[in-house]
Formats: C-alpha cells, structure tokens, sequence
C-alpha cells in the first residue's frame, strides 16, 4: 500500500542551494492529539467551526469521517 500522499501537509519542500535544485523534506511542527483524547469513549464528537457544527465520527473499521 502506497502511504505518500503529496497533500500531507506534515512536510513542506525546501529549495536547496545546490546546482541541481535539489528538494528536501523538512517536518513541520504539528500539534498532535491522540483519538483517545478527543474523543474520551465516544464515537463521535462535534467541532464548532464559524458558526457551523461538524461531526466527527469512528467508523466500525476504525477510519475517521467528518461530515457538516
């Protein structure tokens, strides 16, 4: 399973000074939550964004799924 996704926004692409263009990865700070945390026993929680509410829900397999 191929697990690189070019929209991860984990990473962002630095130039380099080199001839070549060369392109390095550079993690960014994250702030990381565990699911645990979020979502204390439940399996879905809502977020208040702008005045608009999303649900955030576990699936039976265990994914995540945000629905407005």
């Amino acid at each position: 399973m191929n697990t690189h996704n070019p929209n991860d926004f984990r990473y962002r692409v630095r130039r380099s000074d080199d001839a070549y263009s060369r392109f390095d990865r550079i993690p960014l700070a994250v702030r990381t939550l565990s699911s645990n945390t979020l979502f204390q026993g439940e399996h879905e929680i809502g977020i208040e964004h702008h005045g608009a509410l999303y649900r955030l829900k576990i699936t039976r397999q265990g994914k995540l799924i945000l629905n407005k």
